[in-house]
């Protein structure tokens, strides 16, 4: 009979749950991690939140370790990728907290607008300083919001409740779903000078983090109020308290800091900062919800095998695994040509299936597809997280299987719809090895690299010539050359594999090759 330890606080209904499921619990909160480590061994599953640090100290001592469920979204308290090297899977559970951190942040808007805290502190201590909070209204402002997939797309609901004018910066956000959700899409340049509010809602990676610094600031509107219930790390808060100081921002509301827990921070004290301490799922539905949600998953993984919400384990059983690894790496390498080429505004994508693959499970070829698609983009993203990540950016993802006659023994194609059009790309088995049949309508085969430039041009005499020229120039070994054209004089592809990296200034010389349309460097 498996075993979990539950080492935090959690429903009492998810150990009910796990008994159900014929799974021994028990529950010891507030552990240290030196008590942990002791007893760690002895478990298959470990439930917890926030509080427990699972480091690759803890699973290293965690010999029989199958499953770490985390009750909540974020993973930050656990190494992933020391947990994915020992076969041990981590799951999350991405939608019971979506409404309560949503509501958070609409109840720090309004505090910050009616500098609430303050006065109640002011009002306890005897004092009557009725002219001295002035606020503003929220009716007739202007929203900016920095993400607006799951929770975000909530807060603009809510806010537009509350007659407000609500614009969007959010590369993964289509026109199509922002106009479902009356929500005007704009770029981070034109959010920033326009909006009286900005609320994050966006997740950490190297391309948000401190996002919110002193030269995107600058740009914001003077007297514009930020809340912040995401991650701490999407702003510099010693920039923020500058231009708090400054007057040009009027005053922030933040559940989140960039060190947690937060005893001490530079915007403590200062009296236009509402501060919470990461309050964001503290809400007894949310709790109730992510604690029955991470049992079900934990009880259903250890006795049966079935994987959700998993963040770092494909859901494949082992006997499919090895059938299905050539074409599994056939899918994330279309998928990660077709997102490195695409990268804003996606709303559909199409995997289509004709010949020998029809015969398989195609489902994890379409989440290997769009883990593909994604990472380019976002971090943390894999095959059984993919789909999630999809639907949460309300990405209109569809399947088809052709019956009829392939040219190729196998053909999977990715197509790609976003605001700039449409983008396909086809590819097939040679043996095990994933080999390019098509990009879009030019017929062009060729093996994928690690390291591919990409080229699209008019099809004239010279280019190959141009651009060996200044491949040699530059010392850039050529591996392979691929070229093909759908007719004559037309469109052409040329797709060469090199051995060493191609720096951003030896791209623009590309570029500006005479009759070059399109370049990109991509890498598998």
């Amino acid at each position: 009979m498996p075993s979990v330890l539950i080492a935090d606080k959690l429903s009492p209904q998810a150990i009910q749950i796990f008994k159900n499921h014929g799974v021994e619990v028990e529950v010891k909160t507030g552990l240290t991690e030196e008590e942990l480590l002791k007893i760690i061994g002895q478990y298959d599953g470990l439930a917890i939140r926030s509080a427990t640090k699972v480091n690759a100290k803890v699973l290293a001592a965690a010999t029989k370790l199958k499953v770490v469920g985390r009750a909540g979204i974020g993973v930050d308290n656990v190494d992933v990728k020391a947990a994915t090297a020992r076969g041990i899977v981590v799951m999350n559970t991405p939608f019971g907290n979506s409404i309560t951190t949503a509501e958070h942040a609409l109840a720090l808007m309004m505090s910050l607008a009616r500098q609430i805290p303050a006065a109640s502190a002011s009002t306890h201590a005897g004092k009557w300083e009725k002219n001295k909070f002035m606020g503003v209204e929220l009716a007739g402002k202007t929203l900016g919001l920095i993400g607006c997939g799951n929770i975000g797309s909530i807060v603009a609901d809510r806010a537009q409740g509350l007659k407000m004018k609500v614009i969007a910066y959010d590369p993964f956000l289509s026109a199509e779903r922002a106009a479902a959700i009356n929500v005007e899409k704009v770029e981070l340049e034109q959010l920033l000078p326009r909006a009286d509010f900005i609320s994050l809602h966006t997740p950490m990676t190297d391309t948000t983090r401190h996002l919110l610094n002193k030269d995107t600031l600058a740009r914001c509107k003077k007297g514009v109020r930020i809340i912040n219930c995401a991650r701490g790390g999407l702003i510099v808060e010693a920039d923020l308290k500058a231009a708090i100081e400054s007057g040009h921002v009027a005053g922030a509301a933040l559940d989140v800091f960039e060190e947690e827990p937060a005893t001490s921070n530079p915007l403590f004290g200062m009296e236009q900062v509402v501060a919470t301490p990461h309050l964001g799922a503290s809400t007894s539905e949310a709790q109730e919800n992510v604690a029955i949600q991470v049992a079900e998953q934990m009880a259903e993984y250890l006795t049966v095998g079935t994987v959700m919400n998993a963040l770092n384990m494909p859901s494949v059983s082992a006997e499919d695994a090895a059938r299905l690894k050539p074409y599994l790496t056939l899918a994330a390498r279309l998928g990660g040509f077709a997102g490195q080429m695409v990268k804003a505004g996606i709303s559909k994508v199409m995997i289509e299936f004709e010949g020998k693959v029809t015969e398989l499970n195609t489902k994890p070829l379409t989440a290997a597809a769009l883990d593909g698609l994604l990472t380019p983009m976002m971090e943390g993203v894999n095959m059984v997280n993919a789909p999630v990540v999809a639907k949460e950016r309300n990405i209109d993802v569809s399947e088809v299987r052709h019956e009829r006659t392939a040219h190729y023994k196998t053909l999977m194609r990715v197509t790609v719809v976003s605001d700039k059009g449409s983008f396909s790309v086809s590819g097939t088995l040679f043996g095990d090895k994933p080999r390019l049949v098509a990009v879009g309508e030019v017929p062009l085969e060729a093996g994928i690299g690690n390291r591919m430039l990409y080229v699209n041009n008019e099809d004239k005499p010279g280019l190959i010539g141009n651009l060996g020229h200044l491949l040699g120039d530059a010392k850039i070994n050529i591996a392979n050359f691929h070229l093909g054209r759908n007719k004559e004089a037309s469109d052409a592809v040329a797709l060469i594999e090199v051995d060493q990296d191609i720096s951003p200034a030896l791209l623009e010389k590309i570029r500006a090759l005479p009759s070059v349309k399109e370049v990109y460097l991509l890498a598998f």
